[in-house]
């Protein structure tokens, strides 16, 4: 860090940033006069005036050209990493984990360690790094991992860049590589909140749970005995069984992908739920809700968990504008005094604006829509108040009234 090539020098609105607290370095007409420099080099950030700021990760090709691992001079090393981890670690004594085996032990920007996660999955531990400053780290965070929680083995599932060909991507595509240890089951049970899920450590772009919903899911087996309810873009079914186990009357689960339809079906029998006595479709969510509304059929409860962004060859669906309209197909198939709970993880989208979309949905059919409960992600799920990019996870439960 003393030698010349290793500092960058920010401009003042970068500065501005860093002092309250940001993590991220956004590239701008500074730092393309940066001297160059290779993905996972530390550098020292200053300001003109050569006032030291923080130590950060280098990633020139990315829009974040570097992101902040800490406000001194530091080396990263192993002695640094393990701290960094042990810290991680020991926050996770504030999380609900009881009969569970499965949850986020590093929250990237959430536990000063910007752009890697990792998960545990029982016996297993699985990365992912979202700057390609990480991977000339891979093998020392490997080894302290190793070191610190002794698992079984350790998997990295790596990401395509193109964040918008992700629906296309097949279910079935391998996409972890075995870092470390012994190779787990294809498909590996793990349990959450005293369920049993199947998940896979190589196979598909997620391990097939999504690990930001276990309190969410939990919530949900509190409100729907006796019920009916709709799971719309069930994914691998895990809101279908928490409602399934909880007592729901009938599930019906609608997801585009045959593959993940079955391994729903898989989920229900490794909980002794009977897969044939609830209902799963697959095909595209609006076609499906049009279809079900010229059925007439109704439902108590219904929940969208829709991603980020998806195509079929139906339709298009995105986050920000497509919501209103989903939520107005929705409405019509909801019972009166029914709920609606509507999640979304995208980041880029705030509260306020997510509600906005509910709003717009609402009154594209005259509809009275009351928001009864407004929750985030759980406590394994940290992010700093200066990092609200980090708060990303809504989740709506409303009434029809």
């Amino acid at each position: 860090m003393s030698t010349k090539d290793a500092v960058r020098i920010v401009g003042p609105e970068t500065v501005r940033m860093l002092e309250l607290g940001h993590p991220w370095i956004v590239a701008d007409a500074y730092t393309r006069k940066w001297p160059a420099g290779s993905a996972g080099q530390t550098v020292a950030l200053s300001d003109s005036q050569g006032r030291f700021l923080a130590t950060a990760l280098l990633d020139p090709d990315d829009r974040i050209v570097a992101r902040v691992l800490d406000r001194k001079q530091i080396q990263l090393d192993k002695k640094w990493l393990a701290k960094r981890l042990l810290s991680a670690i020991g926050l996770r004594r504030h999380a609900d984990l009881n009969d569970t085996t499965v949850y986020r032990i590093v929250n990237a920007e959430g536990d000063g360690l910007p752009g890697l996660t990792v998960d545990r999955y029982a016996d297993y531990l699985m990365l992912q790094i979202y700057s390609a400053a990480w991977r000339p780290h891979i093998k020392l965070v490997t080894q302290v991992l190793q070191e610190l929680l002794s698992p079984l083995g350790i998997y990295e599932k790596s990401r395509p860049q193109k964040t918008r060909e992700l629906e296309a991507v097949s279910d079935s595509k391998s996409y972890g590589k075995l870092l470390a240890g012994k190779t787990a089951p294809q498909r590996m049970e793990v349990r959450e909140n005293g369920l049993s899920f199947l998940v896979s450590l190589e196979q598909g772009l997620n391990a097939g749970l999504f690990l930001d919903q276990r309190r969410n899911r939990r919530d949900l087996m509190e409100r729907v005995k006796d019920k009916r309810v709709l799971n719309l873009f069930a994914y691998t079914g895990a809101f279908s069984v928490a409602a399934a186990a909880a007592g729901a009357a009938r599930v019906t689960s609608v997801d585009a992908s045959p593959g993940y339809t079955n391994w729903a079906r898989d989920n229900f029998t490794a909980n002794r739920l009977n897969p044939q006595h609830h209902e799963f479709i697959v095909g595209d969510c609006l076609t499906v809700l049009g279809k079900l509304a010229h059925a007439g059929k109704t439902f108590d409860v219904i929940l969208m968990d829709p991603p980020s962004f998806s195509t079929t060859s139906k339709n298009r669906f995105t986050t920000r504008g497509g919501t209103s309209d989903l939520v107005a197909a929705v409405l019509p198939l909801l019972a009166e005094n029914g709920l609606l709970i509507a999640s979304s993880n995208h980041q880029k989208l705030d509260v306020a604006d997510y509600l906005k979309e509910l709003r717009r949905g609402a009154l594209q059919v005259s509809c009275d829509l009351r928001v009864i409960s407004l929750r985030g992600q759980p406590e394994d799920f940290p992010y700093p108040v200066t990092f609200p990019e980090g708060r990303y996870l809504k989740y709506a439960v409303c009434v029809k009234a």
